[in-house]
């Protein structure tokens, strides 16, 4: 007998383990580990996934598979481990960790039928009439007629049975393919017997026995003979021609030719960086090295190098880039070099795209993968080395279960394939550059331009003087003189603000009411094209009030400025500019990223307006100007490391100034030039920003000084919730040494969010051996033996939003 120990798809504490299941003698020697199942569970049919197979099994009775889902596995030998340690490290579920691992197409739909048991006579007549001769029926069908409840009692009397029918959601796409059945002789005969009047027949003909292919797609024929479909059928009917499916890949870059690059010529100091790379590639060797380069330093470039040195092995590639900064030009760097042998994912996909990316890389018909933070887990079985633009980025943490890091993730990676890692960044996290002052990484630095350009000139304006000079505009004297100057000259300018929307709140200026979420304890945000205030957590919106709901007052007005409103304002100050506005609202539709790209790339527009998208990986020659409308909005956010976040975005902005051979100028406008992170921003000076900022963390006790970790209780009664953080919190501190420091129980930040009341505790440590083992029994205590359904316990392992 052959056993296979299936991780079920339920994700919940009774269900975090392997069932038993015996495997049919049909599927024996078929199923592997890292297949999908079909498995009975309770009454139900449902995906699984194999983890091994066995001998036997210490369950007596063994329900048995019902089919494989797949014909190889989805998850290698490899990947199934990554899953043990993520599962240890992040406190999932395993299946939560498998499914992070596969596209959405791979999640299983689950479809309910009823199904007749015995003979039709037996039932009512409501039920009988409404299957009238047939065997099934679906549960949406029996919904929207309203007799479920009928349904329930023939089930109970077992004349129905109520079945699960498990559906992959990846739908390979199949294209119509048309080719002659005819011999050369057939044909000239075929011909002949055709009548006179069917010449578009004839045309079809002739062009299929003239085309240099022996199949066509149906569609590219009818384009190409002016024919119909109506055509071709007769044509089918008559033999002379046979249609087949053939499988086609969704191919997101079908319509864009990719001009083929060569290896540019390092210089000495790229050539210094990659040889320690190159060395640990040749020794397949395992080691991290953080690449730290200021703006324009060529680091893509020594990207670029070794992985075509990994290619030469025989081996594959995957380089992580922020969502954010995936831009087309980010794709065209690669798919320029590697040509075919590149697959992108990314969230602008559609989910069917995103599959047939995924299989490209499972087919192997790829060597190179460039995408977001999921595409480190690229079922790749000879990885050479992975690489990780802009590491400092927030978004390679996934705010959700399994709360992994891309970072420790790749690294965990790399030391399986015994291959190096490139974490680059000109604005690196203080925990990696930590670590390599350590030894721990190996630091590589570019601490020149490529070109030798000078870095942009930055001058830090202060608005609160602007303001008592009289300046109510959102633009300082000297950003506007900046701003006139270069629209004269032709060259161009990104300014960045960093919030969409068009202004932030708003407030009544006789009474300061300011109107807030009705479920969430933060204010809402006005968007003026649809004059309604939204909240940007729970998604609640409303009109804008004509007079103060408190005072009645009408002096009701917005505050703060969003990118519509700079947007308006431009318009009215320089007419004559054309404006591109980058933000979520003008890029949610597919494409519209490119498209607003290329008009400022082809200089069909002299300012590219817009929020954090913009900020990395463009490289424009012709921007000589950036001027950052606020620099404070992230400073103020109550989280330990918003100083090196606006130092960072504060560089990355920068950077995008004067790259090529125009020299390029920066203005930063702020309510508080004195902060240091804004001031070493201006002097893109990261050793000082970094000594600086390490005795700020050092004296509050904050990474890369202690490690963190936080959790979170939610409940709908505020009561419940502090009760709750209060009895956790006791219990952790009774079970760490006194090293440890436990913060709490305090309300979150942001105390409400959807009805639901937030509380938190959170815990500095350096080394708490036991610390996953007590925060595993909370949460298990928490979930197993809840009576309470409502309660929510959230625990994330180092953290990046504090809120």
């Amino acid at each position: 007998m052959q056993v296979a120990s299936v991780i079920v798809d339920v994700a919940a504490m009774q269900t975090d383990r392997a069932f038993d299941y015996t495997i049919p003698e049909k599927w024996t020697g078929m199923i592997q580990p890292g297949m999908r199942v079909v498995v009975p569970f309770g009454p139900r049919k449902i995906q699984g996934f194999v983890t091994e197979l066995k001998s036997g099994s210490n369950v007596k009775k063994l329900k048995s598979l019902v089919e494989p889902m797949d014909l190889v596995p989805v998850l290698n030998s490899e990947l199934l481990e990554l899953a043990d340690w993520l599962t240890e490290t992040t406190l999932c579920f395993k299946i939560s960790a498998y499914q992070a691992m596969l596209p959405a197409a791979m999640k299983a739909k689950y479809e309910k039928i009823f199904r007749l048991r015995g003979e039709e006579e037996l039932l009512n007549e409501e039920i009988a009439a409404f299957f009238n001769k047939r065997a099934e029926l679906t549960w949406d069908e029996a919904a929207k007629a309203g007799v479920l409840s009928s349904l329930r009692q023939e089930i109970k009397a077992d004349r129905i049975e109520l079945i699960y029918k498990v559906k992959s959601r990846g739908q390979k796409k199949n294209i119509r393919m048309i080719g002659l059945s005819l011999s050369p002789e057939e044909l000239s005969a075929g011909l002949d017997s055709l009548p006179a009047n069917a010449q578009k027949q004839k045309d079809v003909l002739n062009y299929l026995a003239r085309s240099e292919t022996s199949l066509l797609s149906a569609k590219e024929l009818m384009d190409r003979a002016g024919a119909g479909s109506s055509t071709l059928k007769s044509l089918i009917e008559k033999g002379f021609l046979f249609e087949r499916q053939q499988e086609m890949y969704r191919d997101p870059y079908e319509d864009r030719e990719f001009e083929q690059t060569q290896p540019l010529p390092l210089t000495d100091q790229q050539q210094g960086a990659i040889a320690p790379v190159l060395g640990a590639i040749e020794e397949n060797r395992h080691e991290t090295f953080l690449l730290y380069g200021v703006t324009g330093s060529g680091k893509t470039e020594i990207y670029l190098q070794s992985i075509q040195r990994v290619l030469e092995k025989d081996k594959e590639a995957i380089v992580l880039v922020p969502e954010i900064s995936l831009t087309p030009q980010m794709v065209h760097r690669f798919k320029g070099r590697f040509g075919d042998d590149v697959a992108v994912l990314h969230s602008g996909l559609s989910i069917g795209e995103k599959y047939d990316e995924w299989r490209k890389i499972q087919r192997k018909e790829v060597k190179v993968v460039v995408g977001a933070r999921s595409a480190v887990f690229a079922p790749f079985e000879n990885l050479g080395i992975i690489i990780i633009d802009e590491e400092h980025e927030t978004s390679y943490k996934q705010e959700e279960n399994p709360r992994y890091h891309a970072r420790e993730t790749a690294i965990k990676r790399a030391d399986f394939y015994h291959c190096p890692v490139i974490l680059g960044s000109a604005t690196p996290s203080l925990e990696s550059f930590a670590r390599a002052q350590k030894g721990v990484y190996q630091l590589l630095t570019l601490p020149k331009r490529m070109n030798n350009q000078q870095l942009p000139d930055v001058e830090i304006i202060d608005m609160r003087e602007e303001l008592r000079s009289g300046n109510r505009s959102m633009f300082s004297h000297a950003l506007f003189d900046k701003l006139t100057d270069r629209l004269e000259k032709g060259e161009q300018t990104v300014l960045f603000l960093n919030r969409r929307g068009h202004s932030s709140f708003i407030m009544c200026r006789d009474c300061g009411y300011v109107a807030g979420c009705p479920h969430c304890d933060i204010s809402l945000t006005y968007h003026r094209q649809s004059h309604r205030m939204k909240c940007h957590y729970c998604g609640f919106e409303e009109l804008v009030p004509s007079k103060c709901p408190e005072c009645n007052s009408e002096h009701i007005r917005y505050f703060g400025t969003g990118t519509q409103k700079v947007e308006d304002e431009l318009g009215k100050l320089l007419p004559h500019a054309k404006v591109v506005r980058m933000d979520v609202d003008t890029t949610s539709r597919k494409g519209a990223h490119e498209k607003l790209l290329r008009q400022f790339e082809e200089g069909k527009a002299d300012i590219l307006l817009g929020t954090q998208m913009i900020a990395k990986g463009l490289d424009f020659p012709n921007i000589t100007l950036v001027g950052v409308l606020s620099a404070d909005t992230m400073l103020h956010i109550p989280d330990f490391r918003s100083s090196e976040k606006t130092f960072q975005l504060l560089t990355q902005v920068s950077g995008r100034a004067g790259r090529h051979h125009l020299q390029g100028e920066v203005v930063i406008q702020t309510y508080t030039p004195e902060h240091y992170s804004i001031q070493l921003a201006g002097k893109q000076d990261y050793d000082q920003f970094y000594n600086q900022e390490m005795m700020m963390r050092k004296l509050g006790n904050y990474p890369p000084f202690y490690y963190l970790a936080l959790v979170t209780v939610s409940h709908e009664d505020v009561m419940t919730a502090s009760g709750v953080t209060e009895k956790i919190t006791q219990y952790i501190q009774s079970r760490v040494s006194n090293q440890a420091i436990i913060l709490g129980p305090v309300a979150s930040p942001i105390p409400r969010i959807n009805d639901r009341y937030r509380y938190q505790c959170l815990i500095k440590y350096k080394r708490e051996p036991k610390l996953h083992e007590i925060l595993k029994t909370v949460m298990e205590h928490y979930t197993k033996q809840q009576k309470d359904k409502n309660l929510q316990v959230a625990v994330d392992v180092n953290p990046f939003i504090m809120m």
